[in-house]
């Protein structure tokens, strides 16, 4: 039982094997993220107010994002992120890439999400530099970010 946790351990330093349907209704996999380059993650709820926010900060600082993937995840039904992808013209930001992975919360339990959003900082390897369960502090996300 004990090497299982240390395997678990180890394992969640790195991006999770995830996969979503995005709006177009295509699958999108963690392996089609794009390599050498550093990796966000942020587990959000089209619906949160908190969500909302970190999405409204995030677009307007993107340029400072340019040099990173951004993977937002959501559990809820396609038609909620078609909504959420509309409202914020997402499409227009080719460093996002955005789904759902439906009941399976299998990034959520990955991570052990508890509060929304959720945001994972993984550098161009793939590791786990930081992660922002609490309150996410777009500074130092971008601080954290330029460091690598």
């Amino acid at each position: 039982m004990m090497l299982l946790a240390a395997s678990v351990t180890y394992a969640q330093r790195k991006v999770p094997p995830f996969q979503m349907m995005q709006a177009s209704g295509k699958v999108f996999l963690a392996g089609n993220l794009p390599t050498g380059k550093p990796i966000v993650i942020v587990y959000f709820s089209p619906d949160c107010k908190e969500c909302h926010d970190f999405t409204t900060e995030l677009l307007t600082r993107i340029k400072e994002f340019n040099n990173a993937s951004i993977a937002m995840i959501t559990n809820v039904p396609i038609e909620q992120v078609k909504q959420f992808v509309s409202e914020f013209q997402i499409e227009k930001y080719p460093n996002i890439y955005i789904g759902t992975e439906g009941y399976s919360f299998f990034a959520g339990s990955y991570y052990g999400v508890g509060k929304l959003p959720f945001v994972a900082l993984h550098n161009k390897n793939g590791d786990l530099i930081k992660d922002y369960d609490d309150e996410v502090n777009i500074e130092d996300l971008l601080l954290n970010l330029r460091s690598l």
